[in-house]
């Protein structure tokens, strides 16, 4: 790039977004093309304007020639109040001047207001979640929904607390044509940095971008070991899965370069402005696929400017499920074993991990990550010209494979506990190609104590802890027969282990009387309300499912599903007997919109929860991309008289 070029680049390529907020701390993130000299101006409501210098507060990583993060953690000598709105301004400050968000962000701000704001809430009384945003899914974007919500007139008190996004931020793995190739072009624009790799058919990033299978071929690069053949069962006309097992790993992304530019590219609409496509060399059938993605990713594109602005103005805390680095991560001990044993998919993996510290994982608990951090700056600072040391690469890489800190504690009320359900599993014993545990038994007695004597919680787990029996009973077949990469089977019950343990988490007498389990991964939604059953002093667990915000269920599909589902498992069916959770009564909510008593909501959107004083969900909704009216879960369908003590659903 010339200099003349780098003069032409916008001085901030993404951000803010606003991520772990406390009434003494703001933690922002944001991509710029340079280092900036920043302040922030806080004007709290019927207040005078506060001026922060950032500099000391505020960590410069490079990712590239002409891109750095900026990862700020803001320590406030005076405390914020709550329950108010907080505009704000971020600010460039150089020769004398200022310059704030309607100079180089005017998208982040909504029509009429010269600064963005936030709210501090003292307590969640509401909040908005979802999973599974994937670009070039037809279905319209779910943040859409957020943004509709907050371009509404309303009190301070009205605002959402958090969203919370729970999983599959991104699909590194089922990468649309145009994107990858907008990626690409992002990368030499910006000099995003090269990596050497090991053991793959090519020597290095750039050969990798320049190779002729590097468009919809990429699977043909992707290791295949003799050692893996569990995971190269072969099925549906003799196809072989390679070390990566999803259907649609095409395109799946490798280097770190990639990893970076993908975030930017579906956080940001400004990356979009730098680039001008220029379709790849494809034969006529791959034509026809580039073509229909690329409208799909031009859809998507139109609407990135109100996905930043929610970004920018509601506090946003996020964790990883398997797309987020690649799909069945961790699914069971042999992929372990034939994924970390082959250098190049091990690298994969790992600048996968590495991109989700840096855009994700750092802003939801920063204090957990310094270690980590260090070896990042380190790795991003000492570089062979624009390649990054290879040893250094993968010592950091090891690093985080090893690390256990990805879950955390929001101290909110109620209080709020988001699980790490990928990187602690427990693993089978029996035989290493069945599904591992999504926890360990050592991890699920870090989350008991967590639990112990709070009166009610929140609860994140990416899968649902209680799901559809017959599609988990289906993944158990499949399992079973020796296939479980082919259904996904990964669900709570798919571990006798770990789902003995978690379900007796819900039985100690210490633990909340009041849980409520927000998750998303299946790509479609559903409520259901579960107890233990003959037990007095039974809790009441909640399990909310919302996802995804830019993905669905095939709808015919779905629909069989849930009507089959309804039959085989009906209150009176003696196959409840045959779950693991049969001594839990677990009813489902209805959908107001349901037809003809479907459970299952299938649509793109984000789900909204309202809590009442005791931290118990009195309003569950799900809003739809579309900007259809939203759906409501409302009281469980009554059986029968005479078979009231049998279990439902």
């Amino acid at each position: 790039m010339t200099d003349n070029q780098h003069t032409l680049l916008p001085d901030v390529l993404a951000g803010p977004l606003l991520r772990r907020l406390e009434t003494g701390r703001l933690v922002l993130w944001l991509v710029a093309s340079r280092e900036l000299p920043l302040q922030l101006c806080l004007q709290p409501e019927d207040e005078a304007d506060r001026i922060l210098k950032l500099d000391a507060h505020c960590q410069y990583l490079p990712l590239g020639r002409h891109a750095v993060l900026h990862l700020i953690d803001l320590t406030l000598e005076q405390a914020l109040p709550q329950d108010v709105r907080i505009a704000y301004d971020l600010q460039i400050v150089e020769n004398g001047a200022q310059r704030g968000l309607t100079d180089w962000a005017p998208h982040l701000l909504h029509e009429g207001r010269e600064r963005a704001d936030f709210v501090l809430r003292s307590r969640i009384d509401q909040l908005l979640h979802g999973s599974c945003r994937k670009p070039h899914h037809a279905a319209d974007d779910g943040l859409l929904c957020a943004d509709r919500l907050l371009a509404e007139p309303h009190d301070a008190r009205q605002r959402p607390a958090l969203l919370l996004m729970s999983g599959d931020q991104v699909y590194v793995d089922d990468v649309a044509g145009p994107m990858l190739c907008a990626i690409h072009q992002l990368i030499a624009r910006l000099g995003l940095f090269d990596e050497w790799l090991e053991g793959a058919v090519v020597e290095d990033s750039q050969a990798l971008y320049a190779t002729p299978v590097g468009y919809y071929q990429r699977a043909d690069l992707l290791p295949a070991l003799k050692s893996n053949q569990t995971l190269r069962d072969k099925f549906f006309g003799g196809v072989e899965k390679p070390i990566f097992t999803s259907s649609n790993a095409d395109n799946h992304l490798v280097t770190f370069a990639e990893m970076i530019a993908m975030y930017l590219l579906v956080w940001s609409p400004v990356p979009w402005t730098l680039i001008e496509e220029s379709q790849p060399t494809l034969n006529e059938e791959r034509q026809q696929r580039y073509a229909d993605e690329r409208q799909r990713i031009d859809a998507f594109r139109q609407s990135l400017g109100q996905a930043a602005r929610v970004f920018a103005h509601l506090p946003t805390l996020m964790i990883f499920d398997d797309h987020d680095v690649t799909d069945d991560w961790n699914l069971s001990a042999r992929w372990e074993q034939t994924a970390y044993g082959h250098p190049f998919s091990k690298r994969i993996i790992g600048n996968a991990l590495l991109a989700y510290l840096l855009c994700q994982g750092w802003g939801n608990h920063p204090d957990a990550f310094e270690e980590p951090l260090q070896a990042c700056r380190k790795l991003l600072t000492e570089r062979q010209d624009n390649h990054l040391e290879a040893r250094a690469q993968d010592a950091l890489i090891d690093q985080l494979l090893h690390f256990e800190h990805w879950h955390y504690v929001l101290p909110s009320t109620p209080a709020l506990l988001v699980l790490d359900t990928r990187t602690r599993r427990w693993r089978s014993e029996s035989r290493l190609s069945r599904p591992s545990g999504l926890m360990d038994w050592e991890a699920l007695c870090e989350f008991q104590q967590a639990l112990l004597d709070h009166p009610s919680c929140i609860i994140v787990s990416p899968a649902p802890m209680f799901g559809v029996k017959l599609i988990e009973g289906i993944q158990k077949l499949f399992t079973l027969a020796g296939h479980p990469l082919l259904v996904d089977a990964e669900n709570w019950m798919a571990h006798r282990g770990a789902a003995s343990v978690m379900l007796n988490i819900f039985r100690h007498s210490r633990t909340p009387g009041d849980f409520v389990i927000l998750s998303g991964d299946v790509h479609y939604s559903f409520v259901y309300r579960v107890s233990i059953r003959h037990k007095r002093a039974s809790p009441t667990i909640w399990q909310i499912t919302s996802s995804g915000i830019k993905n669905e269920f095939p709808h015919r599909l779905l629909g069989w599903f849930d009507r089959f589902n309804r039959w085989l498992y009906a209150p009176w069916s003696p196959l409840n007997w045959l779950t693991k959770r049969r001594r839990m009564r677990v009813a489902p909510l209805i959908p107001d919109r349901s037809r003809s008593g479907e459970r299952l909501w299938n649509g793109a959107g984000l789900g909204q929860v309202f809590f009442d004083e005791q931290g118990r969900p009195r309003r569950i909704l799900q809003l739809n991309a579309d900007g259809s009216p939203p759906v409501a879960f409302g009281a469980e369908r009554e059986a029968p008289q005479p078979r009231q003590v049998s279990i439902s659903r």
